[in-house]
């Protein structure tokens, strides 16, 4: 029995997640595994019911999960809350720290039915299939923060932190990811600038005779953002530290052509937490145009990192790639002479070709 924890969120996490769940269940039916689900409120949803964006009874309700699929937060009727009781802010950062997750895994991959949708040639981006692999718990976004008045100005102060035992942690699961694909990582830091990149670089240097199947290139940030519209397939694996990694992911998901055909996973943790990249649009929740392929391939990194079940994985992912190939489109990657299809009709249409 595998335990998941559901929490669909706010805008148009409810019925993205609702499709994913759709899969999961058609997936543990023609693969003969069971699924227990449980639904907890965060977000703003939970911030409206309880005064909490990330109440004790959803923490609770994961912790007793296998893992968590996570919808979106958020949205314009909470940006003036503290920032502590922010659905992005006061749900998602603190979930993932209560759940131990350390290393995000980011792919970003070009389905070659839509190869046409992204910002840059085809000649650029077709076959493109690279993971970014980000650490989740250090770095400036959780260092030390103050603000002061200096000589009649405001002064901030925000520290970089980092350890070797968090670094060494996301690095082995940068190696491991490249073992497991095409043996080559990517580190990428500002050794040239800062400290905390040169113990980065020194901690990527003395893990890499326990790899030595693995190719190993050291690139400065801002070169690879430069190399990522330039020459996007020369990457397999990126391994990068929080703020890098939450930058370089994003804009590795442009090149694909949409946002919301994404998906990641939080591992490192008892729990895994796995949720598409986008955000919670509000302008079109409710209107059946959101694209839940992204939640879809979130179930489906669940299957394979978080249960092992590598078969009913790929039967996802194939079924998604047929369901392109075939032409339909939700509004988002919409086409010329391709069929629209709205949320829910993408959904049953996955279930279709899982079935097939």
């Amino acid at each position: 029995m595998h335990k998941i924890a559901v929490l669909p969120g706010d805008g148009v996490g409810p019925e993205i997640t609702r499709e994913a769940v759709k899969v999961l269940k058609a997936a543990a039916e023609k693969f003969d595994f069971e699924i227990e689900i449980s639904e907890a409120l965060v977000g703003g949803a939970a911030y409206d019911q309880t005064g909490n964006p990330l109440p004790k009874e959803t923490v609770d309700c994961c912790l007793n999960s296998d893992v968590v699929l996570f919808g979106a937060v958020g949205g314009p009727k909470w940006d003036d809350l503290p920032l502590y009781l922010r659905p992005e802010a006061g749900a998602l950062l603190p979930l993932r720290k209560k759940l131990g997750v350390y290393a995000n895994l980011r792919p970003a991959k070009i389905f070659s039915p839509l190869a046409g949708a992204s910002s840059l040639k085809d000649e650029i981006v077709n076959g493109l299939d690279l993971m970014v692999v980000r650490e989740l718990t250090g770095g400036v976004y959780f260092g030390q923060k103050t603000r002061e008045n200096v000589k009649d100005e405001q002064k901030v102060i925000e520290t970089l932190e980092y350890s070797t035992s968090e670094i060494e942690r996301v690095v082995r699961v940068g190696f491991d990811m490249a073992v497991k694909r095409n043996k080559k990582l990517t580190s990428v830091d500002k050794a040239n600038v800062l400290e905390s990149s040169r113990l980065w670089r020194e901690i990527v240097n003395s893990l890499a005779p326990e790899y030595p199947q693995v190719e190993i290139q050291h690139m400065l940030v801002d070169n690879c953002a430069m190399q990522l519209v330039r020459d996007p397939r020369q990457f397999d694996v990126i391994v990068t530290e929080n703020m890098f990694g939450d930058i370089l992911s994003d804009q590795s998901a442009q090149l694909t052509g949409s946002i919301g055909m994404l998906p990641s996973a939080s591992i490192g943790g008892s729990t895994g937490l796995y949720e598409p990249i986008h955000g919670s649009a509000p302008d079109i929740a409710g209107k059946g145009k959101a694209n839940p392929i992204a939640a879809v391939l979130s179930a489906a990194m669940m299957l394979r990192h978080g249960f092992g079940l590598d078969k009913a994985a790929q039967a996802v992912d194939d079924a998604v790639y047929s369901v392109l190939e075939a032409g339909y489109r939700t509004a988002d990657i919409m086409e010329k002479d391709k069929q629209e299809v709205n949320t829910s009709q993408m959904g049953d249409l996955v279930i279709k070709y899982l079935d097939a």
